[in-house]
């Protein structure tokens, strides 16, 4: 049972989508956990999902399948005798990114619910069980391998025992950190954004189309062509709470007084609502900053930057007390990409590169000017903390990568270890049709592997 069978169980929540649209007709159980069954139509549409995501799907798919499947059964079981405890805020909170990751690949909640053939609701409904499933197999997986360290012998075993023909070549790469502030505009700009926004909540209220005053005025990229229109759910957490909540204190058809948030000033009208479910339009403005307001935070910026170099503060403590960049507060102003730290120099953002360019690891950046993509306007500290040039794969350089790819091995063989003691006390029955797959042997009684 190896780690990817959290992708799969990811997977197999999204299938629960499709299963109107792609339901087997001729169904049966082909597998049983304990009291947990699993249904052909299970791995099909699985593995249809796959192939509509464009996953590669290996010969004996079915197979892998299945033994994944049976391995999510055998942790929730364990997980329920365990008594682990998921909430219902965390099944909530799967389902509402889960659908709203569904929303933005079809274009639409209405598209969305035409391939799906129910509502929006009901999908929700539909996916509760298994979400729930999901976040119990995830914990309790997570609870085996808790504990699970590397050391630095084992690491070296490791990496001793790949062919040195196998060993990856990595491009150059860079660990980058950054420190932003946003100075605010002034009081007077930040009154002339509000009396735009009074005058054209005026405009909408005697009878002008609300879309087309979004589209005309609104300074919010993401929902400008859309007429500043948004589908939202009273839970999501990836919204401004007080945008999110103005918007549920509205009427149908109300637009809002001008009020602000921390990315400017907004007026919303509730086009329509159901439950916690509403679609709305909004108009964003953006108070500008002039040269004033950036020279006052080059200023700032210039004596914490000279607090990093002196020594006085570790970059950690600087991003904590004085970063406004919201995104990256939580990772210690590291900058994630493909590989986690590590980047490489097509994943930053063009303005970014002549920063670094005369930087050396563990320099820090001159305080530079800085717009980011919602256009708002910063000032920067760039910390270049590492560069590598390309290079074959080594403990040198590579140790922390060679490092986790250990440990999850390791956790692996835990898990599988998990799996063997396991698998004898719960009642199993695989269909026939399956006895032949090797991933499966584990799960079958002596007598009838590889019958």
């Amino acid at each position: 049972m190896k780690q990817s069978f959290l992708t799969l169980c990811i997977i197999l929540a999204a299938t629960m989508l499709y299963a109107q649209p792609y339901k087997v007709v001729a169904d049966k159980i082909i597998a049983v956990v304990g009291n947990k069954v699993i249904l052909q139509s299970d791995v099909d549409n699985t593995i249809l999902d796959m192939q509509r995501q464009g996953v590669p799907v290996p010969e004996n798919a079915e197979c892998l399948v299945l033994e994944q499947s049976m391995g999510m059964k055998a942790l929730v079981l364990q997980a329920e005798k365990d008594s682990i405890p998921v909430s219902e805020e965390e099944v909530e909170t799967s389902i509402e990114n889960q659908i709203r990751g569904f929303i933005n690949a079809y274009g639409s909640k209405d598209e969305l619910e035409r391939v799906a053939g129910r509502s929006v609701y009901q999908i929700k409904e539909d996916f509760k069980e298994s979400f729930r499933e999901r976040k119990l197999a995830e914990s309790m997986r997570n609870k085996i391998v808790d504990g699970i360290r590397i050391t630095p012998q084992e690491v070296k075993a490791y990496f001793d025992k790949i062919p040195i023909d196998s060993l990856p070549l990595y491009e150059a790469e860079l660990e980058i950190g950054q420190i932003i502030i946003f100075p605010k505009a002034s009081k007077d700009v930040e009154e002339y954004a509000i009396e735009q926004l009074s005058d054209i909540r005026k405009q909408a209220e005697a009878g002008r189309d609300f879309g087309v005053l979004a589209n005309m005025h609104t300074e919010d990229g993401g929902s400008k062509d859309r007429g500043g229109m948004y589908e939202i759910n009273r839970t999501q957490r990836d919204l401004d709470p007080v945008w999110l909540s103005k918007a549920f204190t509205l009427k149908e058809g109300q637009v809002s007084q001008p009020f602000k948030t921390r990315f400017g000033y907004h007026i919303i009208k509730l086009e329509s609502r159901m439950g916690d479910e509403a679609v709305v339009r909004h108009i964003l403005k953006i108070p500008k900053v002039t040269q004033v307001e950036i020279k006052s935070g080059m200023e700032k910026m210039d004596s914490v930057r000279s607090m990093l170099i002196a020594g006085t503060i570790d970059f950690g403590t600087a991003v904590a007390r004085y970063s406004e960049d919201d995104m990256h507060k939580f990772t210690a102003g590291m900058l994630m990409g493909r590989n986690g730290s590590f980047l490489t120099i097509d994943e930053l953002d063009k303005s970014m590169i002549p920063v670094i360019a005369t930087l050396r690891p563990g320099e820090f950046s001159q305080p530079v000017e800085y717009t980011d993509e919602r256009g708002r306007r910063g000032v920067r500290i760039v910390y270049l903390k590492s560069k590598s040039e390309p290079h074959v794969e080594n403990l040198k350089d590579d140790y922390s990568k060679i490092a986790q790819r250990a440990l999850e091995i390791k956790k692996d063989e835990a898990l599988d270890k998990w799996f063997s003691e396991k698998v004898k006390t719960y009642h199993i029955m695989v269909d026939k049709q399956y006895h032949n797959c090797e991933v499966l042997q584990k799960w079958l009684p002596q007598e009838t592997a590889k019958q």
